[in-house]
């Protein structure tokens, strides 16, 4: 059997099931199955892969996962689900209406900062004045939060996005530029309006790609990675399933380096494995709700850490 042709290092594009598209340097792009297990990649990767020889068939093959810089996944009690692996940053899309869940924001952002990747909130629909407000004081620790720095901690973007709106195209792209962004949202958030403001075949390249990998819809079932700008330096990667956010990969102990807010006074504790649940001279609970101090912790965001604890603790149900 004829050996097909080692291409030069590959991108993967799209994923569904074991399947996914890889993109050469050339901006062509081949459906490619792996190898084996340690071959399966996910939308983001860099791939060695293999050109089927004549009379082979039309796929590659994926021979090697090259080294990730990071991996931003969720992991609940069952299963693990990859979004995307050597991305910049991640854009958690949230709007005035429908209302916004605060747990689901933490969650997404603790498992950014997990992966060590940079996250940015965007809250959309500022057009709708009363809920707006709402919203955007609701953030008002996000947007306050630092952790050993002047600078605030998370960048948070107003937004009224529309497909033709060029102001929050311009505002967008400032944040864009250069990076591979992967795109959150829950639904009704704008997650589609954004994706088709930046890019505007992504409607086509979906329908074109989930076809091309027999997945029979013309939505979005999979991650997918989409180029902003010819010269292909600016990327979002956009991914359905941000409902339920597992945290189990995270340990409970590890859990408040992940906010921000409560790991900048974990460390002048009484005791150095203090749970910030219930200890004497705990100095994460002195801050809780001390509303004069600037290392002021919401209840709100106590409460998630609570619950959260409480959760990573209870190790999985069999």
């Amino acid at each position: 059997m004829t050996q097909g042709s080692v291409r030069p290092e590959g991108l993967v594009v799209a994923s569904h099931g074991r399947h996914c598209v890889v993109e050469a340097p050339d901006g062509s792009r081949r459906i490619c199955h792996p190898r084996g297990k340690k071959s399966q990649a996910v939308v983001g990767d860099h791939v060695r892969w293999i050109m089927p020889a004549a009379g082979q068939g039309d796929e590659g093959t994926i021979e090697k996962v090259l080294p990730r810089r990071n991996l931003f996944y969720r992991q609940d009690e069952i299963r693990t689900k990859s979004f995307a692996a050597n991305i910049d940053q991640v854009l958690i899309l949230i709007a005035a209406d429908p209302v916004f869940s605060e747990s689901q924001l933490a969650r997404a952002l603790i498992a950014a900062e997990a992966s060590q990747i940079t996250p940015l909130i965007a809250l959309n629909k500022s057009d709708l004045v009363e809920p707006f407000a709402r919203a955007w004081e609701r953030l008002l620790p996000y947007r306050h939060m630092h952790h050993g720095s002047e600078k605030p901690h998370y960048g948070v973007l107003p937004l009224s996005l529309t497909e033709s709106s060029e102001t929050d195209r311009a505002a967008l792209l400032q944040h864009l530029q250069g990076k591979a962004t992967l795109v959150l949202g829950p639904s009704g958030s704008g997650k589609s309006t954004l994706i088709n403001l930046l890019v505007p075949g992504a409607r086509a390249q979906t329908g074109e790609i989930s076809q091309a990998l027999n997945s029979g819809k013309h939505t979005t079932t999979s991650t997918t990675w989409y180029w902003v700008d010819e010269e292909r330096q600016t990327a979002l990667i956009d991914s359905p399933g941000f409902q339920e956010f597992g945290l189990h990969h995270i340990g409970p102990m590890d859990l408040a380096r992940c906010m921000p807010d409560i790991g900048a006074r974990a460390a002048d504790c009484k005791f150095y494995n203090c749970t910030h649940l219930h200890e004497p001279g705990c100095a994460v609970m002195a801050e809780v709700d001390a509303e004069d101090s600037s290392h002021h912790i919401s209840a709100s965001r106590y409460r998630i850490y609570q619950d959260l604890f409480e959760e990573l603790s209870a190790g999985p149900r069999y």
